[in-house]
């Protein structure tokens, strides 16, 4: 098995563990029983050195009474009395026969010795004895330790009394190789009685083991020398001993040396051992074999899962999944059969997302180009042609605006229910985005695409009645068609776009495209590119016109006006430039700037003595940006002029487009002290409803009014009505398009404060305006005059 399967992985989870198990068990016995068997044998060692002192002791008092009997013995005291020594030597060797005695003699009173079985003792064993003297008379007999010519003695003294003390009997018993042998008997450990030697090493006396072992004991000794533990732990070949030490003589010159063979104490375990490693053996290949099929249970309907997720993944949804088990695989493989059915349900929902539009449950921009698709390829195979209509509606953002987005959502749905019903079943009817629908014409020619087209606008003519509320709609429709105008779905639909646009700039009721409709798409796109290019190579240029009192001819500000110098096409004016730039949003950048160069201006003028307010106009893109108060704040202080030189003029429409939000960002600027002012007032519609609230100084009549009252009563009328409206309401009036002396006459008689005009000046640039105002004249007035600053 491979060990990345779930099975390997699971079998060898139960052979690790099965093997941790009885190995961690194994060490723990094991090193139990040698705990255990240590433990034991420390104790049996501890037990056989007091057994050792009593075998001593046993035979002490077995010596001890054989000696007394021959002290007591009637002849041998007679024996002593008379000194019969051949007497004397007769009983000693008789005793010493008897109890295994080494020596045998006699002390006498004057401590020297009488009689003896063997040549005179050395000086250690000879004053082991008289040692033993003082103490055997005390207690009728006394025991010690002796060393001579490196072997262990126990030397025997008793009295002899009749019934004074006549001698002392003495005797010496070696500690043998017997004697080892009957301790080994008794207590089942090996004994060793060690000498030490001049030399600080040890020597065997008598021991237990047989000459190889004695020989790597004698080996050991030499190693250890003196430093021979009470209680140790050594290895003698291939096996290890407990050691227990202890000494036969008070200056420790005699040791005994009990020993106990670990292996010999473990060995009655190691079967029991080998019956577990057998155990263990046995228990793995049934670990194996349980856990072998285990996992054959447990990953085979795994497996099983696994390739139904994999045709879950590649969209197939059918066929059940045959795992029936009541435990958690059983669970989790109903868990699988729920979340199919709720993927294939969710699938379909998002597939419906995706491909069709939720508001008016009318296709998609995504379907639609998957059925243009199709209609392309099927008028390609029957070398026909496929048309688009793309239509989008007007007004449906000032509804939005004014109505709420419910409101228009519902006019949404409204308008979809009344195309399906116009262009019937036979065309397929999309909605593409926000207020664009799209209709396909499979296999039809253009005056089939037209007439649909006259047809639907036909269908919008007639008004929309929603929430008593009753709504004009129109459209603006663009039509391409296969294979005239492309040979795929997205050039199609961006084609019909751009002859939509094109209907909806003209006013026409339907546009077919035609290459030179992306020409001027193209050309936009210029334009955008090169205003950008023309700001950043300054080729802007501020031109201003002058603004007087009517009344006295005063010069009181200017008009800040912007001129294009273009490199290759020369001065542009405004009129080419400005809407594209209000359409595309590059207004704001414009804007900037002329707040900028104006800020600029107004320092110099204020320099040269010559005090003017400066107006700015301001689109409706700049209206929407709340942040204006703020950019502009930073440029007066940038340039150190005060808010108050400054009048901005909006435009009626511009406040329409937005109520809301340009009377929010006109307060922020009349917060900063700078003077607003409506112009080409009496152009646009319902401006009377919010100018009462707005925050303005200044009303300025547009110029179509101003430049023919003096030969249009009706504009005069207008003239009038709206300068005692702009004074009512305590504004200034302004009046522009003064372009002769009797209209600067006619306005100052109705009462007219400001005006500006090709009368008075046309816009000149900016750096010649110094020499203007040194030259101004006013009619019918000499020279004004003029600071030697100006």
């Amino acid at each position: 098995m491979h060990f990345r399967t779930l099975e390997s992985r699971i079998v060898t989870l139960f052979l690790v563990l099965v093997l941790a198990v009885q190995l961690g068990g194994f060490f723990v016995i094991r090193n139990g029983i040698v705990e255990n068997a240590q433990a034991t044998m420390r104790e049996q060692l501890r037990l056989g050195e007091n057994l050792f002192n009593r075998l001593l002791e046993q035979k002490k008092q077995r010596l001890t009474d054989s000696a007394r009997v021959l002290a007591k013995d009637t002849g041998f005291r007679s024996a002593i009395g008379t000194d019969d020594r051949p007497t004397i030597e007769s009983g000693l060797i008789t005793l010493g026969e008897r109890i295994d005695a080494s020596l045998t003699l006699l002390v006498g009173l004057d401590r020297q010795i009488k009689a003896t079985t063997v040549q005179r003792p050395a000086g250690s064993l000879e004053n082991t004895i008289l040692s033993l003297i003082d103490q055997a008379e005390q207690n009728d007999g006394a025991v010690g330790i002796s060393i001579f010519d490196n072997r262990i003695y126990q030397v025997l003294v008793v009295p002899v009394r009749a019934p004074v003390t006549i001698g002392w009997i003495a005797m010496a018993f070696p500690l043998d190789d017997k004697l080892a042998q009957d301790m080994r008997g008794l207590s089942s450990l090996e004994v060793s009685f060690l000498v030490a030697d001049g030399n600080g090493s040890w020597l065997v006396d008598a021991t237990t083991f047989n000459r190889e072992q004695e020989k790597e004991l004698a080996d050991m000794l030499k190693t250890q020398g003196s430093a021979l533990p009470t209680m140790a732990r050594i290895e003698m070949g291939d096996s290890s001993y407990s050691v227990r030490t202890f000494p036969l003589t008070g200056d420790k010159h005699a040791l005994v040396v009990l020993q106990r063979s670990l292996d010999a104490a473990i060995a009655p375990y190691k079967q029991l051992q080998y019956a577990m490693m057998q155990f263990t053996a046995a228990l793995i290949v049934v670990a194996v074999i349980m856990s072998f099929f285990a996992a054959k249970r447990i990953a085979g309907p795994l497996r099983e899962l696994t390739e139904t997720a994999k045709r879950l993944g590649s969209g197939k949804y059918e066929g059940q999944i045959a795992v029936k088990r009541d435990d958690e695989i059983g669970k989790l493989s109903q868990a699988f059969n729920s979340m199919r059915d709720d993927i294939a349900k969710r699938e379909v929902e998002i597939r419906r997302l995706a491909y069709w539009d939720t508001l008016t449950n009318l296709p998609n921009r995504a379907q639609f180009a998957l059925m243009l698709n199709e209609a392309i390829a099927t008028a390609g195979r029957q070398n026909g042609a496929c048309f688009i209509l793309m239509m989008n509606l007007d007004r449906i953002k000032n509804v939005n605006d004014v109505l709420g987005h419910h409101f228009g959502d519902l006019l949404l749905r409204q308008v979809a229910h009344r195309l399906t019903d116009t262009v019937g079943p036979e065309y397929p009817l999309a909605r593409l985005g926000g207020d664009e629908f799209a209709v396909l014409l499979s296999m039809s020619e253009p005056t089939e695409a037209r007439t649909l087209a006259a047809k639907i606008l036909k269908a919008l003519e007639t008004p929309i009645s929603l929430d008593e509320q009753t709504v004009d709609l129109g459209a603006g429709i663009g039509i391409s068609g296969f294979p005239a105008h492309g040979a795929d779905a997205e050039t199609l639909l961006s084609r019909a776009e751009v002859a939509m646009y094109e209907a909806k700039l003209s006013g026409n009721e339907a546009v077919l495209y035609e290459p030179g409709l992306d020409r001027a798409s193209q050309e936009s796109l210029s334009l955008l590119s090169d205003l950008r290019r023309a700001l950043d190579r300054s080729e802007f240029k501020l031109f201003v016109q002058p603004k007087l009192m009517l009344g006295s001819g005063e010069f009181v500000g200017l008009e800040a006006l912007v001129r294009w110098q273009h490199p290759e096409k020369g001065m542009i004016f405004p009129d080419y430039f400005i809407p594209f730039s209000e359409k595309t949003g590059f207004i704001r950048m414009l804007t900037r700037w002329m707040l900028e160069q104006s800020a600029m201006l107004c320092s110099d003028l204020s320099a040269r003595g010559i005090q003017a307010k400066i107006s700015v106009n301001l689109s409706a893109r700049d209206l929407l940006d709340q942040d204006l108060p703020r950019k502009f704040s930073d440029v007066l202080n940038r340039y150190g002029v005060n808010s108050s030189s400054f009048c901005l003029e909006i435009t009626e429409s511009s406040i329409m487009d937005d109520p809301v939000r340009a009377q929010s960002t006109l307060e922020g600027l009349h917060a900063l002290g700078v003077e607003l002012s409506i112009d080409d007032f009496g152009t646009g519609y319902s401006s009377l409803a919010y100018l009462k609230r707005l925050p303005v100084h200044e009303l300025k009549i547009d110029k179509s009014f101003v430049m023919n009252m003096e030969r249009d009563a009706d504009d005069a009328k207008i003239v009038r009505s709206t300068i005692d409206l702009g004074h009512n309401m305590g504004l200034r009036v302004v009046a522009e398009g003064v372009e002769s002396e009797a209209v600067w006459s006619l306005l100052a008689r109705m009462g007219c404060d400001q005006g500006q005009g090709y009368f008075m000046s046309r816009p000149i640039p900016a750096e010649q305006l110094p020499g203007w105002v040194a030259k101004w004249t006013p009619p019918g007035a000499a020279p004004l005059e003029r600071s030697s600053a100006a």
